[in-house]
């Protein structure tokens, strides 16, 4: 077995007849706990072992994912409204479909495509795919998220489009280079700001000093209107509508340089946003009071336990916030980037006071999303601002807007515990306080999404608190048998802005379950891939741990400051395990060096697809994990930049990276994938960095320095300027 914390060979496991970890002073404690043996049978029942090594206890109550999660009911609410989606014939044989589900780069118009040529009998190349405008008939079919869209699709596949059904093919499955792959490339693909829309003016926009704050006055108005291409100058309304709309002063000009000097030349009163003065210590602080503390272990229980800090995590998709409002006194035309476009659509008509049919909504291919596009904040301020300015806007965030008051991953603390007796685990306790979750967005549509947000205007209500925990219940689970298994959700209510991210609540807590795993397995002095194959709770699992575990090499001797690392998850009805290697001779900058990562999605559709899938996760599971973070201070994050914020480049991706992707399940659906790539990812590398260094990862990300200069609050930096030589 190889020691936990070193990268020394293996060493011989210890000998079943024995308890693991038996020592003279273990013999008081299991003698102790003897009467309380058969009282224990209520944990999952627990009885009195005829041998040392006790049964495997199954995880009591059963897991919710188990009997249904949220893509079960993305794909049942889909199902009904399937026929409705829209595919045309086109000239000289080919088809088009207008997807319903929002492509950010996640491959799923490719995957869409090869399933309708399947079914169709079409060679791929006769397939086109379009973006659906949002479409009120398709009801909770446009919805993006959760991992459920290919899930979905291909569950609604044999409804879709009335066409008649071909002979059979051969494209799902086979690997399959992304349809818009030499548009991105190229440089001809167009996203949001680069539609060709009719005098639709370059617009930024003056933001607050601290999260929220509120618009007082402008100070200098006619100044900055007489700067050179300033077109008008319009404080944002405030709305009362299911979210409100985002605090600022917009600037229209001729150029995005001309706005960018005007924002920055705006005197501009402000009043303090709610959370003026909150920094990322005051903000744990808060969340560690919101958890009550665990009761006492059974008498002679061993226990491994831990608390968790995580800060915020802001999204950074290459493409910030944007979108293009023309508004008219009798209709409107919006086009921007959404994961959910009918109750964008009903918003703005509501906001407006026109009647729905007169609010034209064009759901724009993104250049990244990870949850933060199921709102619509820029297209709350374009609609308000071509409204004040009467003049089609062509509103963009620049990169410091999007960090800084754009939304986040909540901030989070978590406390968990393991609980073992006579070597075997009993229990698993785990307690998560996140600031809330902000959900008002709902299933896409506008009937629930107001629900959820009333009563409007306080940060936490009955219902996005409802739904917060429907999310949790429905997404986060374990892959193990640890007998009485407790996961809760204490959302703590502050008027942060945040939204869903990529494993908003799975990625920290199944990070934190898989670092007690390997602590775990220290205290009963077993190697970690043999104690998770002894509790993974499904076949699955255990054989794409197993495919990791062979192709990694796992247990073979590293030197001095390097370690292997191990995690395994499961989400969405898909299975995933990930074995990566770190050198940690600088703690300070860590890399990892190698990566091999096993998925199983039941069906694969496109193997290149999962393959991009995964290794984006590994990427995000990088920055996240190790580097990127957001510091708030005196109620607003520090980090405006990509160069503060520390994302993961390509100098720390490693070199070697293998994903295996696991032949299709037999008798199994297809599972998801976008979100399933990062826990397995993620806790390996804590896990490589616990064993390498022989230091517990609590707070996260690992190295989180300010190590640069700040952009004044309320300001955009200044352009970088590189001369031109002669």
């Amino acid at each position: 077995m190889e020691h936990p914390e070193s990268g020394a060979a293996p060493t011989p496991a210890p000998s079943h007849d024995e308890p693991p970890g038996m020592r003279r002073r273990d013999l008081l404690g299991y003698a102790a706990s003897a009467p309380l043996i058969s009282a224990a049978a209520g944990l999952g029942g627990l009885a009195a072992p005829s041998s040392a090594q006790a049964a495997i206890l199954p995880m009591t109550p059963p897991d919710t994912t188990d009997l249904i999660d949220i893509g079960d009911a993305v794909t049942v609410t889909a199902l009904p409204t399937m026929p409705l989606v829209k595919v045309s014939k086109l000239a000289n044989g080919r088809v088009r479909l207008e997807l319903p589900r929002f492509e950010s780069g996640q491959g799923i118009a490719t995957a869409a495509a090869m399933m309708l040529a399947d079914k169709l009998g079409l060679p791929l190349n006769a397939i086109e795919v379009g973006s659906a405008d949002a479409s009120p008939e398709l009801m909770y079919n446009q919805l993006t998220g959760g991992s459920s869209s290919v899930r979905s699709l291909h569950a609604g596949m044999p409804l879709i489009g009335g066409l008649a059904t071909g002979s059979a093919n051969a494209v799902v499955g086979q690997r399959v280079t992304r349809l818009d792959a030499l548009d991105i490339v190229t440089g001809r693909k167009k996203f949001t700001l680069d539609q060709a829309v009719p005098d639709a003016k370059p617009t930024m926009v003056c933001r607050p000093p601290t999260i929220n704050g509120q618009f007082v006055r402008i100070n200098n108005t006619t100044a900055v209107m007489g700067m050179p291409g300033v077109l008008g100058i319009a404080p944002i309304p405030a709305t009362n509508g299911i979210v409100p709309t985002p605090p600022g002063v917009a600037v229209m000009a001729e150029t995005f340089g001309q706005a960018w000097a005007a924002v920055n030349a705006l005197d501009v009163t402000w009043t303090a946003g709610a959370v003026a003065g909150e920094s990322n210590a005051s903000i744990q602080q808060k969340l560690k009071s919101a958890l009550l503390p665990f009761l006492l272990p059974p008498l002679g229980a061993l226990t491994v336990e831990g608390e968790f800090e995580f800060a915020a995590v802001s999204h950074c998709p290459m493409e910030t916030e944007c979108a293009i409002a023309d508004v008219r006194a009798d209709r409107a035309e919006i086009w921007s980037g959404l994961q959910s476009p009918i109750v964008t659509q009903q918003a703005v008509a509501a906001d407006l006071g026109l009647p729905l049919d007169k609010v034209k909504v064009h759901a724009v291919p993104s250049g990244g999303s990870f949850g933060r596009r199921l709102f619509w904040d820029a297209t709350l301020q374009a609609v308000q601002i071509s409204k004040a300015l009467g003049r089609p806007c062509r509103l963009m965030y620049h990169r410091t807007d999007d960090m800084r008051h754009g939304r986040v991953r909540p901030p989070m603390f978590h406390r968990a515990r393991a609980t073992m007796l006579l070597g075997q685990v009993i229990s698993f306790e785990q307690r998560i306080a996140g600031v809330r979750l902000d959900t008002r967005h709902g299933f896409g549509e506008m009937l629930g999404a107001a629900a959820i947000a009333l009563p409007n205007g306080f940060p936490q209500t009955v219902g996005n608190f409802a739904i917060e925990q429907v999310m949790f219940k429905t997404m986060v689970t374990s892959p193990y048998n640890f007998g009485v298994t407790t996961k809760l959700l204490t959302p703590v209510a502050m008027d942060i802005n945040t939204c869903s991210y990529r494993s908003v609540h799975i990625q920290p807590s199944r990070l934190v379950e898989e670092i007690l795993v390997d602590e775990m397995a220290r205290a009963l002095r077993k190697d970690p891939v043999a104690f998770r194959l002894e509790y993974l709770r499904l076949p699955r699992a255990r054989a794409v741990l197993k495919a990791v575990a062979e192709a990694a090499q796992w247990g073979k001797a590293m030197p001095p400051g390097f370690a292997q690392g191990v995690g395994v998850h499961q989400e969405s009805k898909s299975f995933t395990a990930c074995i990566v290697e770190i050198d940690a001779r600088v703690p300070t900058d860590l890399k990892v060096t190698r990566a091999t990562i096993a998925i199983d999605v039941g069906t694969p559709i496109n193997p290149s697809g999962i393959e991009a899938q995964m290794q984006g996760g590994l990427c995000e599971s990088i920055s996240i994990v190790l580097t990127a973070g957001l510091h708030i201070q005196n109620g607003l994050p520090l980090e405006g930049s990509y160069s503060q914020y520390h994302f993961a480049r390509m100098k720390n991706y490693p070199k070697d990276v293998k994903v295996i992707i696991m032949p299709p399940t037999s008798g199994e659906a297809i599972g998801g994938l976008g979100e399933v790539g990062l826990s397995a990812s993620s806790g390996a590398i804590a896990n490589a960095y616990a064993r390498a260094t022989g230091k517990k990862p609590r707070s996260f990300p690992l190295n989180f320095p300010v190590d640069f200069t700040p952009i004044p609050p309320g300001k955009l930096p200044t352009p970088v300027t590189v001369p031109v030589s002669a």
